[in-house]
């Protein structure tokens, strides 16, 4: 696959993107033997012989980690306030893997993270419409209409969501548990769909992506995606 230079350099682990583009400038790079000084050069990494400082480039090996992401923790690589980040989770990792889409903080459940951008990509992109489902935990009992606005759609400040599917997996008389699938990934979509028909949750978690599952997982554990999980995946994003 055609990508930039720098995020080459920076997927096979040489060096972070911003790095790798100071080493680019410095000219440190070659590219079938060339040195190469400019930013904006694309290269194919399973085609072109790429050396930094005179090593060869290794591409890192394409791998897929299902996460079970505790809460209060940031899904990102790195916080400033020195919070808990998922990349806490991968340090025994040798490859330089990445969270696919977001959980928020408050949001606990499945999460992916790998080093492949092109299946990163894909699972991201609104056009393949991958199934998330949800457990959220509500305050009150919704009614019917509740329950039909969020089939439906909702209209929110970034526009009308697509439509949910919604059902009642338990209730007393305090909270109700509602088990939500969407497709699309906007930022705190399911907080704010609930909260836009009067439920505000206490409580959520992503319980599965497409087909996989947290089954086996405690919380803050994680596991490679298995060869024919990986397949299948790779189908339905075709």
């Amino acid at each position: 696959m055609i990508e930039r230079l720098q995020k080459v350099l920076a997927h096979a682990g040489v060096a972070s993107r911003r790095h790798s583009e100071e080493l680019i400038k410095a000219g440190k790079v070659k590219v079938n033997g060339k040195v190469v000084t400019e930013l904006g050069v694309k290269v194919d990494p399973a085609r072109d012989r790429i050396e930094v400082n005179g090593a060869l480039v290794q591409q890192e090996q394409k791998r897929v980690f299902l996460f079970y992401k505790p809460l209060r923790v940031i899904t990102s690589m790195f916080d400033p306030q020195g919070r808990r980040v998922v990349a806490d989770y991968f340090r025994s990792v040798p490859e330089r893997v990445y969270p696919v889409g977001r959980l928020d903080y408050d949001t606990e459940g499945l999460l992916l993270l790998t080093n492949d951008g092109e299946l990163a990509n894909r699972l991201i992109h609104p056009r393949y419409e991958v199934d998330k489902t949800y457990v959220a935990t509500v305050k009150g009992r919704p009614s019917p209409a509740d329950l039909e606005k969020l089939r439906k759609g909702v209209k929110l400040e970034d526009g009308w969501t697509a439509p949910a599917k919604v059902r009642i997996l338990s209730q007393d008389d305090i909270h109700t548990k509602l088990q939500l699938t969407i497709r699309e990934g906007r930022n705190r979509q399911v907080r704010r769909m609930c909260e836009a028909v009067g439920l505000p949750i206490t409580h959520l978690i992503r319980t599965k992506l497409a087909f996989l599952t947290l089954q086996g997982l405690k919380r803050g554990e994680y596991r490679e995606l298995t060869r024919q999980e990986l397949d299948r995946l790779r189908r339905l994003l075709t």
